[in-house]
C-alpha cells in the first residue's frame, strides 16, 4: 500500500507516530521517523531491518525551526521527494480557564499548533511535486469540548481547521489533507504530562465507561485509518477530520 512511498512521520519515538512509522515501513515506505528519544527510535528502526520498507531515524525537535529546516533538507538530499507528512508528535496538560498559565498555553499552542503549521508550508512544495498528501493526528477534543484540558482542546480544535483550510488551498495542486481525531488511546501521552501510573491506569479504566465500544484505543487501530488516509486508495478523500474513538466523541462530557 506504501512501497515506494517516502514519509516523514513526527512523534515516531512513541505511540501513534511510532506505529505509524513501523506499519508504513512495513508496507514499502521509506520513512524519516523524527522524535528526541534516540533509544526509542533506534529500537524502532531495528524492528524493520528485514522488511521492505525502512526507517531512518531523526533527532529533532520539531519547535526548532532550524531543526525542521534540516529535516526537511536532508528528507529530499537523501530519499530524493517526500510524499506523506505524518504530523503525530504532541503533548497533553490538564488546565482550565481559571488557572492555565500563558506559560502552559503558549506551549500547548506552540507544539500542537504551530509546529504542525510549519511543518506543513515547509513540506509543500515537495508534495505539490509528487502529489503527495498530509496526515494530521488531532483527537477527539477537536470538536468536542471536554473540561480541564482546556489548551489542549483549542490546539486540537485549531488543527482541525488548519487541515481543512490547508485542504482546500491545496486541492487544486493535487496534494490531499486530512486528519485523524482518536479518543483515548493507551500511549505514553498522558504519562509524560505528570500523571502518575495509578492515576493512568485509573483513567484507562474510566475510559471503558466513557467509550460507548467498552475500550480504550490501540495505537495500532490509529495507525492503519493514517495509513490508509496516506495512500492511493483514499484518492478522493481530502478535508476530512476522522473520529476514531470508539463512540466517545457521542457521548456527553463525564
Amino acid at each position: 500500500m506504501m512501497k515506494g512511498k517516502v514519509a516523514i512521520v513526527t512523534g515516531a519515538s512513541s505511540g501513534i507516530g511510532r506505529s505509524t512509522a513501523r506499519l508504513f515501513a512495513m508496507n514499502g515506505a521509506s520513512v524519516v521517523a523524527v522524535g528526541r528519544n534516540e533509544h526509542e527510535l533506534g529500537k524502532l528502526r531495528d524492528e524493520i531491518r528485514d522488511g521492505e520498507g525502512s526507517i531512518r531515524i531523526h533527532l529533532a525537535d520539531v519547535t526548532e525551526l532550524c531543526q525542521v529546516d534540516r529535516l526537511i533538507s536532508e528528507t529530499v538530499q537523501h530519499l530524493e521527494k517526500i510524499d506523506v507528512l505524518v504530523n503525530a508528535a504532541g503533548i497533553i496538560k490538564n488546565g482550565n480557564i481559571e488557572d492555565t498559565t500563558l506559560d502552559e498555553w503558549d506551549k500547548m499552542l506552540n507544539i500542537n499548533l504551530r509546529c504542525v503549521f510549519y511543518l506543513m508550508q515547509k513540506c509543500v512544495p515537495h508534495l505539490v511535486e509528487s502529489k503527495g498528501n498530509i496526515v494530521n493526528v488531532s483527537s477527539v477534543t477537536g470538536p468536542r469540548a471536554f473540561p480541564n484540558v482546556l489548551a489542549y482542546c483549542v490546539s486540537k480544535a485549531g488543527v482541525d481547521q488548519l487541515t481543512r483550510c490547508a485542504a482546500l488551498e491545496l486541492a487544486s495542486k493535487g496534494v490531499r489533507v486530512n486528519a485523524v481525531n482518536p479518543g483515548v488511546v493507551v500511549t505514553n501521552l498522558n504519562k509524560r504530562s505528570g500523571m502518575s501510573d495509578e492515576k493512568y491506569e485509573a483513567f484507562l479504566e474510566h475510559s471503558k465507561k466513557t467509550h460507548p465500544i467498552g475500550r480504550p484505543g490501540d495505537a495500532d487501530e490509529v495507525a492503519e485509518l493514517i495509513m490508509f488516509l496516506a495512500s492511493d486508495k483514499a484518492g478522493w478523500i481530502t478535508a476530512a477530520t476522522y473520529e476514531i474513538d470508539g463512540g466517545r466523541g457521542q457521548t456527553c462530557a463525564r
